[in-house]
């Protein structure tokens, strides 16, 4: 009996057809040990000792690999041909060694980069052992990182309260994308004119050309400052004659871009398709892992994660059939095309991601695929094919001209290509990130000396076109040029991307705007500390000497410990430098370095820092529990605060201070608008404790008036009285949103204008149906089983209830449940008030009277010294817990 090991149970489910009952495939869903999310997992002063944990899932599922395990005479582990398939290998091994249930087993390791029965049966009958440097890499890639963030978010939660955390490779993607934010807010658009003329052949074939240079000085594209410089060129050209000095045609070639790695993937369906990376990587997952089509399950594409360019002799030769079959013989070049991977490391370099069988064409399989699905798979076979394609066949032509009159000379110069044979282009064009500057118009047949006429095109344009440009900044990143950029920099591995994103935009680090991604001020303040305190840290040279040094311990060229010792050394004395760095300092380092950013330039050159409420104070980034905003130097006189972010933005008119928005006629003060650290807020006078309200969800505020304001400032609303207790019911806008409450009892609204409107019957129903579903605040509405009486010495009644833990007796705020053999309706008075008395000594509740009189003045002096000692111990504990429970806090740069 042979036992297989892989990650999934699609994986597992398809494979088990391919082999025969003497195999019993087995899933281990994904990884099965991870680093416990708490500080002393991996111990630096103990030779990196690494603690590995088992989650409860995982728990189950190695008992039931083992159990087989046992029963077999061979474990043959097939997990995916990367660092990651390797680890998780690696991991299962370890377990099943520590369970002792290998003992005389056969241990075999088998690497399949495509799901297909020949491909499968050709991995069994080629079985190695496992690769002892690759997963070294991996685990001085999974101790690194936890390294960083268990070591660096500390410090960042310490200086910059209200941040989050900060990962190696993560952290210096968003320093990328954060540095491209400031390059356009500092960028100044710079004038400049473009001057064409639209030309006449003699044919009566019509063109344009435009000026490269005037009176033997060279213009290019943005040498034309400013239009006085366009006129005087323009006004020659008017009255110039035109002569054809030069017509030069060159043949061309475009050769067809190399199939799919996991990178250009991801690019190419970010431009194409509009997916995220993770959505590009779970959509390959299930073509890699298989696909029912015709009764049999087969993966449908190679392993979506590689650096690797080339492909397969065989598919080679199946493209160049089906090319042939689809295109003509002229489609398919004379050799077979070969790619250069340029990846570092062989072991990770594997065959380009392509279809398995690339007869099977995206028309035959849509009907047994999901729409994603089907148009990734469409997107992956044309690449493919398109690589094996004759080149496309270019004549680029280039007419220069000369333009004289009025004593003086000009030149212009008119390019234009056209396509001779489209070649792979009948099939595939890659996608870019930009614009190409390429023109591709195709130009009139023009001889040398010829004149030419400047003329206007269909009687709508100038002869002469001067038009004014500004330059632009650069572009904002989307997902697919980021990718590209960490690829350039050598930052991460394929497999790291997606995940890398990721985080970002779940840690409110980033936000993905019509395919942009724009950092947000959280973003910005993490990145900024690091810039300041540990720049070595996030810098792209040293990031990627670090990613360089990983893959030479995976080709078994360096010790992954010599690797760590080397990192540690370095990086705990910069986080010990910084430990005892005042926030004021920190905070004096990010205003410097955020200034463009929270303090523009202001249009009519004063103060951008000046308080716009007290005129004296000036603004400074602060920072809270809740994060970071701005405020002012003289607080508490004067508490003049905003959002961080450009106060000329989508902040409205935080910088110009508040904003009366009229008077309360009731008790004649202002009623005025203003934008806080959470956000814009109206309020009511200038008073020591002013009455305030946030404006809920859905409003904005450029939509407010003195109505809508002082219906805020007037809330709680009285709605009515209950028909059942007749005790008020309220309506109110809370953390959660709009609400109406009643004893205790908080119902939802569906918006916030409902809040002003809701009457009684809606409000009973509301809060009637709440209740039904066991809503509303525990206790407050439950009817209790037995009335005990009145508490002997504090008053107040005693009760029995029935809660969700069992039974209990009540008095105030205690609670204390019944021993589990009572009955809940025989319980005494006595009997209940002794439970009671029992957890008020405990601490249970508020302690009442009853508890405290039977404390002594000795006891109560020690229990004030015990709780002072304990205090302390719990903010020691506090502190370490903290880190303890931070494993969301803590991003990894692996998909596990």
């Amino acid at each position: 009996m042979n036992v297989v090991i892989v990650e999934s149970p699609a994986k597992a489910k398809t494979i088990n057809k391919y082999l025969g009952t003497d195999y019993t495939v087995l899933a281990s869903y994904g990884h099965v040990r991870d680093l416990p999310p708490k500080d002393g997992s991996v111990l630096p002063d103990e030779n990196f000792a690494m603690s590995w944990q088992v989650d409860s899932k995982s728990q189950k599922r190695l008992s039931e690999i083992a159990n087989a395990v046992k029963e077999a005479d061979r474990l043959i582990l097939a997990t995916d041909p990367d660092r990651e398939g390797e680890a998780i290998s690696w991991h299962v091994l370890e377990v099943l060694q520590k369970k002792r249930v290998l003992k005389d087993k056969q241990i075999e390791r088998v690497v399949f980069n495509a799901i297909t029965k020949k491909a499968i049966l050709e991995a069994m009958d080629n079985p190695r052992q496992l690769d002892g440097p690759l997963v070294d890499a991996y685990l001085a890639r999974r101790a690194l990182d936890y390294l960083v963030g268990f070591t660096l978010s500390p410090v960042l939660w310490r200086k910059l309260p209200g941040a989050r955390s900060a990962g190696r490779v993560q952290s210096v993607a968003l320093r990328l994308i954060c540095d491209r934010e400031m390059e356009i807010e500092i960028f100044e658009p710079q004038e400049y004119w473009s001057i064409f003329a639209n030309m006449k052949t003699p044919a009566g074939d019509t063109f344009q050309a435009g000026v490269t240079g005037f009176e033997g000085r060279k213009i290019g594209r943005h040498d034309i400052k400013n239009e006085a410089e366009a006129t005087t060129i323009k006004s020659m050209l008017e009255t110039a004659s035109f002569t054809v000095d030069s017509v030069a045609s060159k043949p061309a070639k475009r050769n067809p871009a190399a199939p799919f790695t996991t990178s250009t993937l991801q690019q190419e369906a970010s431009r194409k398709l509009g997916f995220a990376a993770s959505r590009t990587m779970q959509v390959a997952q299930k073509l890699y892992e298989g696909i029912s089509i015709g009764g049999e399950t087969s993966g449908l594409i190679t392993y979506m994660r590689t650096d690797g360019v080339q492909i397969a002799g065989e598919a080679i030769a199946a493209a160049r059939s089906v090319i042939a079959q689809d295109f003509g013989d002229k489609y398919v070049p004379e050799k077979p095309r070969a790619y250069s991977s340029k990846a570092k490391n062989a072991q990770e370099a594997h065959e380009a991601i392509r279809p398995t069988d690339l007869a099977r064409r995206p028309k035959d399989v849509a009907k047994f695929l999901d729409p994603d699905q089907a148009r990734l798979y469409e997107l992956i076979w044309k690449r493919t094919m398109a690589s094996q394609m004759e080149s496309a066949v270019l004549e680029r032509t280039t007419i220069e001209i000369v333009a004289s009159g009025s004593g003086k000379n000009a030149n212009l110069r008119a390019t234009g290509s056209v396509v001779r044979f489209d070649g792979f282009l009948a099939l595939y064009q890659e996608g870019r990130d930009d614009e190409e500057d390429e023109n591709s118009r195709r130009l009139p047949a023009v001889d040398n000396g010829a004149t030419l006429v400047a003329t206007s095109v269909d009687g709508s344009s100038d002869p002469i076109e001067a038009n004014q440009h500004f330059t632009t900044p650069p572009p904002r990143y989307t997902e697919a040029s980021l990718v590209k950029k960490m690829e350039e920099l050598g930052i991460g591995r394929p497999s790291t991307y997606a995940s890398t994103l990721q985080t970002l935009r779940d840690r409110d680090y980033v936000e993905l705007e019509k395919k942009q991604l724009v950092p947000q001020d959280k973003g910005r303040i993490v990145t900024a500390f690091l810039e300041s305190f540990f720049r070595r840290y996030i810098e792209f040279d040293f990031t990627a000497s670090l990613e360089e040094q990983l893959d030479k311990i995976s080709a078994g060229e360096l010790s992954w410990l010599d690797v760590l010792r080397d990192f540690w050394t370095s990086f705990s004395g910069s986080v010990d430098d910084i430990k005892d760095l005042r926030v004021a300092e920190v905070i004096d380092s990010l205003n410097e370095l955020l200034g463009p950013h929270i303090f523009p330039p202001k249009e009519d050159g004063s103060d951008p820092r000046k308080c716009p409420s007290c005129d004296t104070g000036q603004l400074s980034l602060k920072v809270s529990r809740w994060g970071a905003f701005i405020g002012c130097s003289n607080y508490p006189e004067c508490g003049f605060t905003r959002q961080l972010g450009k106060p000329n933005g989508e902040d409205g008119d935080a910088d110009e201070g508040p904003k009366v928005l009229g008077t309360d006629p009731e008790t004649g003060q202002d009623v005025s608008l203003r934008n806080g650290r959470f956000g814009p807020y109206v309020q009511l006078g200038e008073e020591a404790k002013p009455k305030r309200a946030s404006l809920p969800k859905g409003w904005s505020a450029p939509d407010m008036d003195l109505e809508k304001a002082l219906q805020l400032l007037s809330l709680p609303r009285e709605v009515g009285l209950h028909p059942e207790d007749g005790k008020m019911i309220t309506a109110g806008i809370g953390r959660y949103g709009p609400f109406v409450l009643h004893e205790g009892t908080y119902a939802n609204l569906s918006t916030p204008d409902e809040v002003f409107s809701v009457g009684i019957n809606r409000a009973v129903d509301a809060l009637a149906e709440k209740r039904a579903k066991g809503g509303g605040r525990r206790g407050a509405a439950a009817t209790p089983l037995k009335e005990l009486g009145e508490h002997p010495d504090e008053g107040g009644p005693v009760n029995v209830y029935d809660g969700r833990y069992g039974p209990y007796v009540k008095h105030g705020k205690i609670n204390a449940t019944l021993p589990r053999d009572s009955d809940p309706k025989a319980v005494t008075l006595e009997q209940a008030l002794e439970l009671i008395a029992a957890k008020a000594a405990k601490g249970g509740g508020k302690k009442k009277a009853a508890a405290k009189k039977s404390i002594t003045k000795k006891a109560s002096s020690a229990n004030g010294k015990a709780k002072s000692a304990a205090k302390k111990t719990t903010a020691k504990s506090s502190k370490k817990a903290e880190v303890d429970a931070s494993s969301e806090d803590v991003p990894w740069d692996d998909a596990s």
